[in-house]
């Protein structure tokens, strides 16, 4: 993990979060971010014991005050989770909460007694919540078309599948790009700001839906704006959120999300229970992005795919390099991964196709791989801050413009789920197979194809339309 691009992340987060005040944790290490000063507990008795125990815990104990804790949010709700406040947003820094630390460990006997847990950080639930997202968009030009390449199968409103994409929004023109004709979904938030930068994950939900389209076009795709805020949300209001979007839409065939986040334990996530138990009585498949932390600690909620009473309806996917050989520095893995797609390097649709699109475009120039790999991957560690010109040169000054003619480059788990949602969704129409978790398990029975990933072979989830794109080997250094 870099710390500086870790650091960087947080203040994007937290200024797009002006009124949550968020930590990094655990206390003692930087995995994922969470709100301050606030637990989250299941409503009814459950919350009451949280209330009470850490109310006691913390009049008893030295140098903590029971004066802040209550109840801050609606005692029911359809997530069966409540935020109860346990400490001062205020108090501290970045580094931790020691209130919140507290909060959890006045628990353990309780949760040792249940048998399972009683108490939660409010995580944060993001595109990249690690500070690294496989890169950022870069100009593709438009004679090379999109990567996998449209494949040909005809568009049929009666057979077509459902895909919700939870994502940022979809930028203004989309429609421009014919392969979109089939996307519905909520408009994209300040795609740039006052000066005309591009704003943090802008796009990403458009590209993704481009992805879907491209490698089943037999498919209506719903995109909803879930995570325009800097591709993030507290995993609190994730819960409500998604329950909106099946609510407005109704539960479709595939849910494609590009988002979650580590806890540092191996149950899931108590904000998005609820939905989880009703998405699997549903029928859905929730394709989920494995994360790009280069880690194996399970990221949620793509490793609900390796509990048993989910492993049915969730697919966890990994991201492979841009060869298809091997597994991209950034990706995720463990037998909690489940599968693997092209995720380095692919090209989609970003912005519309009427006319070339300038923006004014922030990036950072990178030197070697902060994970040790030895080819130039998207996930290096920056040198410096800088800007992104055509020839992605860091240059001093005036941030440089650069011109989007409708398509980009882009690396990332994020990118990877939406290939394999695609896969899934091809297989429904090709075998006119109407479960898709049906068609996730023949997908994977089927599949011949693997790759090698820190040692291990696992399946490789490869569209036809693919093209890999070769690897460039770092030189020695100076």
């Amino acid at each position: 993990m870099a710390p500086q691009r870790f650091h960087e992340q947080f203040d994007q987060i937290q200024r797009s979060m002006p009124d949550v005040p968020l930590a990094m944790g655990p206390d003692d290490s930087s995995e994922f971010f969470y709100e301050k000063g606030v637990v989250l507990a299941r409503d009814g008795e459950e919350a009451r014991l949280v209330e009470d125990t850490v109310r006691t815990h913390f009049t008893e104990a030295t140098g903590l005050s029971a004066d802040h804790v209550r109840r801050a949010g609606p005692e029911t709700n359809r997530t069966g989770v409540t935020r109860i406040q346990v400490g001062d947003p205020g108090h501290g820094d970045r580094s931790g909460d020691r209130a919140v630390a507290h909060a959890l460990r006045a628990l353990r006997t309780h949760e040792g007694r249940a048998g399972r847990r009683l108490v939660s950080r409010n995580h944060v639930v993001a595109i990249a919540v690690n500070a690294c997202p496989g890169d950022e968009p870069v100009p593709a030009p438009l004679t090379q078309g999109s990567n996998p390449a449209p494949a040909e199968t005809a568009y049929d409103a009666d057979t077509a599948v459902g895909v919700l994409v939870v994502d940022t929004g979809l930028m203004h023109d989309y429609r421009s790009y014919p392969l979109m004709a089939h996307v519905q979904g909520d408009a994209q938030v300040e795609e740039t700001d006052d000066r005309g930068i591009l704003q943090q994950y802008v796009g990403h939900g458009t590209f993704i839906a481009g992805l879907v389209a491209s490698v089943a076009p037999n498919t209506d795709i719903t995109v909803r704006g879930t995570l325009n805020d800097a591709g993030a949300i507290l995993e609190s209001d994730f819960g409500h959120r998604l329950f909106e979007a099946v609510d407005q839409h109704g539960w479709p065939d595939v849910i494609s999300l590009s988002a979650g986040t580590s806890n540092g334990r191996t149950d899931g996530l108590l904000g998005v229970d609820a939905f989880m138990r009703e998405l699997r009585a549903q029928g859905t498949l929730l394709v989920a992005a494995a994360g790009n932390n280069a880690s194996a600690t399970p990221f949620w909620p793509a490793a609900y795919a390796d509990l048993p009473d989910y492993a049915d309806s969730v697919l966890s996917v990994g991201a492979l390099r841009s060869d298809g050989e091997f597994g991209a520095c950034f990706s995720n893995h463990g037998a909690w991964v489940k599968a693997y797609a092209p995720g380095e390097r692919l090209t989609s649709a970003l912005t519309g196709f009427d006319a070339p699109v300038p923006y004014v475009y922030q990036h950072s120039t990178y030197d070697a791989c902060r994970f040790g790999f030895t080819y130039t991957c998207t996930c290096q560690y920056p040198r410096h801050t800088g800007v992104l010109s055509e020839e992605k040169e860091s240059t001093p000054g005036k941030p440089d413009q650069v011109m989007f003619e409708g398509f980009a480059h882009w690396s990332g788990t994020s990118f990877a789920t939406p290939v394999a949602a695609g896969m899934v969704a091809a297989h429904m129409t090709a075998h006119k197979e109407r479960d898709p978790r049906a068609a996730r398990r023949q997908l994977l029975e089927a599949n011949a194809e693997y790759a090698e990933v820190r040692g291990a072979h696992v399946p490789a989830l490869r569209p036809p339309t693919w093209r890999p794109v070769p690897v460039v080997r770092l030189g020695p250094p100076a």
